[in-house]
């Protein structure tokens, strides 16, 4: 009985050993969980109920526990390297077959797919065609797209400037663009064809003979576009015609480079005539050229966005993050993943940074959350143990054969 009972002691003591040693073995394994070995006693009854004078029937591990606690956060300036600050895992498909991680550091393969280290796709939310926001009932791979970001035609201009209200009348007519005299003020800006082309556009503003009273001429590359457009003011400052929304739809412009003609719609409802000098404030267009790829961004609630060189961010998916009611009795599967049991509970899905998941950072990853200085603690004791058990069976030998020798 004696030897049975301390062969149980050196199996558990072994066991925790082993559990020791596999988490000292990952202190840097990227979103490593450490793990504890837990034991339960054996205790031997029968039917007719438990003797007063029973004792124990050893020890036997009851468990190898898990511990989900939060890794440190190290910064690499990846933006593909992802960590997940707060509770919630990654999701990941190889092949279909789903499985759960912590370790973020990912990267792209030959198709542009984001995947981890063995090849398995990182999942998201994919992104609403012809809406915003993403599908959060479906899953689906992320997909880098090599290829240009199209041009946007240049259909409206905000302008925001202060026309001095102390301005003389010029001294020259008619209206001319190589002639300062013939105008008050003048600024520029870029404007986009349908071919991503760009365009210098200049605004021209002529005080006019009755007060509160401008032109407005626009010119594109050197060409007027429509003649002189009338503007005026309240004795506020503040513009009263174009009435409303204050917009002026310019005639069509059409180039010379085969893109589809200009038909831009000035917004003046920002412009002011102050007792102040000529300032441009704002001055705005919503057309930009064909952009190439620059950059990946992740925000923290987990948005893939594709930055391109004209300024664009294309959204891409956002990263689906899952959870567990018992994340200690997933399966683990190696490669710092894990799978989903019966005991774990089903998925549970949701979005970054919100009540129940933690937030993402780009540009980092999530340590193991190993303890180096209590696991060589739990060495030394779980070695103790294992030479306190050994002495019992050295003992209880050393008794068996004085029983011989009588």
């Amino acid at each position: 009985m004696t030897f049975n009972i301390a062969l149980t002691g050196l199996n558990a003591a072994s066991a925790d050993l082993n559990v020791t040693a596999n988490n000292i073995a990952n202190s840097n394994t990227v979103g490593f969980k450490e793990s504890r070995a837990q034991f339960a006693d054996f205790f031997l009854s029968n039917p007719y109920g438990v003797s007063e004078t029973a004792v124990g029937g050893g020890v036997r591990v009851s468990k190898v526990a898990q511990q989900f606690s939060q890794g440190a956060i190290n910064i690499t300036n990846n933006s593909l390297d992802l960590a997940i600050s707060g509770s919630g895992f990654f999701t990941l498909s190889h092949n279909g077959a789903l499985s759960y991680t912590r370790a973020g550091a990912f990267g792209t393969d030959r198709d542009g797919f984001i995947v981890n280290d063995s090849g398995s796709r990182l999942q998201a939310y994919p992104p609403i065609v012809g809406g915003t926001g993403f599908n959060t009932a479906n899953l689906s791979d992320i997909q880098l797209s090599t290829s240009d970001n199209p041009p946007v035609a240049t259909t409206s201009v905000s302008v925001g400037v202060n026309l001095p209200a102390a301005d003389a009348v010029p001294v020259t007519t008619p209206f001319s663009a190589t002639d300062p005299t013939s105008y008050n003020n003048t600024t520029s800006l870029t404007v986009y064809d349908s071919l991503g082309t760009a365009h210098a556009a200049n605004l021209f503003f002529v005080k006019g003979a009755t007060a509160n009273t401008w032109d407005v001429y626009t010119q594109i590359d050197g060409n007027a576009v429509g003649g002189a457009n009338p503007i005026t003011f309240n004795n506020d400052g503040s513009l009263a015609t174009p009435a409303g929304n204050g917009q002026l739809v310019l005639p069509a412009y059409a180039g010379t480079n085969g893109s589809a003609p200009l038909n831009i719609t000035l917004g003046l409802s920002n412009i002011t005539q102050f007792g102040d000098t000529f300032s441009v404030n704002s001055l705005t267009s919503n057309g930009y050229a064909t952009g190439r790829l620059s950059g990946i961004e992740v925000t923290q609630e987990g948005i893939v966005q594709a930055r391109f060189t004209n300024g664009q961010a294309t959204p891409l998916g956002q990263v689906a993050v899952a959870n567990f009611a018992n994340p200690q009795s997933l399966q683990q599967l190696g490669n710092t993943g894990w799978g989903e049991t019966f005991a774990s509970g089903p998925v549970i899905r949701g979005e970054a940074n919100s009540s129940n998941f933690g937030f993402i950072q780009s540009g980092a990853l999530e340590g193991s959350n190993v303890d180096i200085s209590a696991q060589l603690v739990n060495l030394i004791t779980a070695q103790r143990s294992f030479q306190a058990n050994a002495q019992v069976i050295q003992t209880a030998d050393q008794i068996t054969q004085t029983i011989i020798q009588l």
